[in-house]
């Protein structure tokens, strides 16, 4: 059974679902840390620049490339390509998009169960409790698994009503919902004593902590954040209308997650200066540090400290969930489309194979498990190969091939909407696919396996 091609129904699906897909727990959990531990303001300039001449050139050529190709990933590349091997880059890019959304959903289900202990105020105790509750609840062989599941109940309501009642409706809904609870916390941890020092901390430039190694991870930091070479944006890309301005929607997509990352910072830095614990990144500071900063915090309003670890939480999963809809939908749309079934059927076969990976994923974090390999646990594993292997591989080939394969006439089209735009950057644009991106790309695999 094959269906008729969807679309966005608005520009604003589009900017929401797209921003929404970018979002991600990266955006709260690493950049905040990175940019307080490499200079304040003097990293997110150098963040910005990346963004520039890495980030919004690829998050263009995905968009080309998707919306070109109006079909999934890996069918877009194959008609871009003429069937050559260039194809296989779409293949690998959902297979990345697949592997990701198994484990990348692990990590979401501990964002709703800690929505679920807030609720519930389990989070309340000295520093060693919450850490050892942390401990206690992700090497639980069932608790971690339930959650996971429910996480896919809730990605797979969406993603079967399709894209302008699921995906769109629903983006429309969850990225004001997570900026209303981004904006309230910040007011909340401003109102703190001693937030000043965190803001400080922040946002005033440090410019001697500046090094090669602080440039590599800006480019690093803004490659992931943007979901680059994981198939969200090109699959996105084929529900876009000739109309949409794509060079336009990837510098505003690009915005929307910087300003989230930003806040993210403004949230958390001034309520651990108030209490003077100093963040750190990772899973560490969304599941330990930081119930230990809201519970000191405000100890003195024991009701307020309650509503904000409840809003975060709740802001923590919005952007789990978003992400983890557009991973969803890149491997839906190729099953439903390279197998002719519908929507729903599609949805099923992603949504039951990336339950056993995550799952499998869950139960590999507690210690005896023994489900490892390299030494690693599964979760961890994953995270490595796809972080560090696929998704660099995949952005490389990409650049090459929207830089030195895609016939220029495609390109000028897709990036002047068929002559009704302005564009007169192509020179400019291509250069950057063809050498700097690519460049880019190699200095951040080198520098994730310290050759550089």
């Amino acid at each position: 059974m094959s269906e008729e091609r969807a679309s966005f129904g608005s520009k604003l699906g589009i900017i929401m679902a797209t921003a929404g897909s970018a979002v991600g727990l990266g955006n709260i959990w690493r950049f905040p840390y990175m940019t307080g531990k490499n200079g304040g303001a003097a990293f997110i300039l150098i963040y910005i620049a990346c963004v520039i001449i890495l980030g919004i050139p690829c998050m263009i050529s995905e968009f080309i490339i998707g919306r070109h190709g109006a079909s999934n990933t890996a069918r877009a590349y194959t008609r871009l390509s003429n069937g050559t091997a260039w194809k296989l880059v779409g293949y690998l890019e959902v297979l990345t998009g697949f592997l990701i959304t198994g484990y990348y959903a692990v990590i979401s289900g501990w964002c709703l169960n800690y929505v679920y202990a807030s609720v519930m105020g389990e989070l309340k105790g000295d520093p060693a409790f919450v850490k050892n509750y942390f401990v206690e609840f992700s090497q639980n062989p069932i608790r971690p698994v339930f959650w996971t599941i429910v996480v896919f109940a809730i990605t797979h309501f969406i993603i079967i009503h399709g894209v302008r009642n699921g995906i769109e409706k629903a983006s429309k809904l969850m990225m004001p919902t997570l900026f209303v609870l981004l904006l309230v916390i910040v007011v909340a941890a401003w109102m703190l004593p001693g937030a000043s020092k965190g803001i400080d901390f922040l946002l005033k430039p440090d410019f001697s902590k500046v090094n090669s190694d602080v440039f590599l991870g800006a480019l690093g930091q803004c490659f992931y954040s943007l979901s680059i070479g994981m198939g969200c944006l090109c699959t996105y890309a084929s529900y876009f209308s000739r109309r949409t301005n794509i060079t336009t929607s990837a510098i505003q997509i690009g915005l929307i997650d910087l300003m989230v990352a930003l806040l993210a910072g403004l949230m958390i830095f001034p309520a651990a200066f108030s209490v003077g614990i100093n963040p750190d990144s990772g899973p560490s500071l969304i599941f330990i540090t930081l119930p230990n900063v809201f519970n000191q915090a405000f100890s003195g309003v024991p009701l307020l400290g309650w509503a904000v670890s409840l809003m975060f939480y709740a802001l923590l999963f919005l952007a789990a969930l978003t992400s983890l809809i557009s991973l969803h939908e890149v491997n839906t749309a190729f099953f439903y489309e390279e197998l002719h079934i519908s929507r729903k059927a599609g949805a099923w076969i992603v949504t039951v194979f990336c339950c056993i990976i995550g799952a499998l994923c869950s139960i590999s974090v507690g210690h005896k498990s023994g489900l490892s390999l390299f030494g690693l646990h599964l979760l961890d594993l994953f995270d490595f190969v796809t972080g560090q292997l696929m998704l660099p591989t995949v952005g490389l080939f990409m650049c090459l091939f929207v830089g030195w394969y895609i016939p220029k006439q495609i390109v000028i089209d897709e990036l002047s909407n068929w002559g009704t735009l302005k564009f007169g950057f192509y020179k400019l644009f291509i250069f950057t696919m063809r050498f700097v991106c690519p460049l880019c790309i190699l200095a951040i695999m080198l520098h994730q396996f310290g050759v550089i």
